[in-house]
């Protein structure tokens, strides 16, 4: 007899980019596909030494089951970072998840019914697409430019449709590397405080910035704006930033929705592994992220900028984009001229046979995608390869 799955599985399919990735083993071949940290900038050393310290000082607990809600020294230096971002946050108002993945997918178990909208930005993560729909809801997509979620447009699809939340990543978004304006950034707050609707916002690359720092986080601004905090589920990862092999990520929430969160995380996977909270937990009593984040700050501002010459030189009027300021990603769209190419899909088929990988921007839509548009990332390629893997994007065309 055929199984029989879950109704809920109509409404999802595999992951556009993992499938690309089965096209990626063709040997030299340069990929702008993946959105992963390079693994040569990783701090192995203070891994070393945060693990060491960890079966040193605390061998019992931390190879020990855990509390759901998280390692509680690791919740300590969570506050403790974010605390560094603006946001005042006590260890019991977040817990630990198996990187912010899981957080976004605890929204969606705490929070969805079939049939409910969600707004999220178009485009927006792919996997955060899959996740919700997965839970039945009905996806309504906000449009941005290139400082982000268009405030207009997305107060009127709050007042059409009412949604169960906004989904946003305000600061160098995946895949369209914008950064929310802070003018923007207030105008959210006010939204969620005169709709009494929920906000989630995704936090991962917010400390990955090529120059000044970019705008407080929305929960970091909701101080100042009455009533706005408890509207804020904020997800943070350390994934971009320290190691994603760690998985560990967290969800900051109003205590009632972290209680919900915390309930379906015990029937999903008990807790986020001790040993890997417990190591995060000493790398960050190190002190040794403010030096990390200043030595990849340097090298992604100097991918990005050299793909950013790059793009301009070998592709010319064949592409459109905005330079981000931060993050792994450019957003780039194909203008047609010339009689060249405009559908990213097929440019990307002639891009493989040419021997360079990026994503085609379509499955970043939730709903009318433009199949002109592709994602780009510089963040595991060297500048040389970044440089040759364009000339070879620009014999694509």
């Amino acid at each position: 007899m055929p199984l029989q799955f879950a109704d809920r599985l109509n409404n999802v399919e595999t992951s556009a980019i993992r499938e690309l990735f089965k096209l990626l083993g063709k040997p030299g071949i340069i990929s702008f596909a993946g959105g992963f940290p390079d693994p040569a900038m990783f701090d192995v050393e203070g891994l070393k030494e945060a693990s060491a310290n960890v079966l040193n000082e605390e061998p019992g607990p931390a190879l020990q089951y855990g509390a759901t809600e998280g390692y509680p020294p690791l919740r300590d230096q969570l506050g403790t970072y974010m605390a560094t971002k603006g946001a005042v946050v006590a260890p019991d108002q977040l817990i630990v998840t198996t990187g912010s993945q899981q957080a976004l997918d605890l929204l969606g178990k705490t929070l969805i019914n079939p049939g409910d909208k969600v707004i999220v930005e178009g485009p927006t993560f792919l996997a955060t697409i899959q996740c919700f729909r997965l839970y039945g809801a009905e996806l309504i997509s906000a449009p941005i430019d290139g400082q982000g979620v268009k405030t207009d447009e997305l107060e009127k699809l709050i007042v059409l449709h009412k949604p169960k939340f906004v989904y946003l990543i305000p600061t160098f978004g995946n895949p369209s590397g914008a950064m929310l304006s802070l003018e923007r950034r207030k105008q959210v707050l006010t939204m969620a405080v005169k709709y009494d609707t929920l906000i989630v916002e995704d936090d991962p690359y917010g400390d990955l910035y090529f120059g000044e720092p970019p705008p407080p986080s929305l929960l970091a601004l909701s101080e100042n704006v009455p009533g706005s905090r408890e509207l804020i589920a904020y997800c943070g990862s350390l994934s971009k930033v320290l190691s994603p092999g760690l998985r560990i990520g967290w969800l900051i929430a109003q205590p009632e929705l972290l209680a919900k969160a915390t309930m379906c995380k015990q029937f999903s996977d008990a807790h986020t592994s001790t040993f890997a909270q417990a190591t995060a937990s000493q790398y960050l009593k190190l002190g040794r992220i403010p030096a990390q984040l200043a030595m990849v700050r340097k090298v992604y501002a100097e991918r990005a900028a050299a793909m950013a010459d790059a793009l301009r030189r070998e592709l010319a009027g064949a592409i459109e984009f905005t330079e981000p300021a931060g993050g792994l990603f450019f957003w780039a769209r194909l203008t047609g001229a010339g009689g060249k190419i405009k559908d990213a899909g097929e440019f990307a088929k002639r891009a493989i046979e040419k021997g360079v990988a990026f994503v085609p921007g379509a499955p970043f839509y939730a709903a009318d995608a433009d199949r002109a548009t592709l994602r780009l990332s510089f963040a595991t390629a060297d500048v040389g390869k970044i440089l040759e893997g364009v000339g070879r994007l620009g014999r694509a065309l």
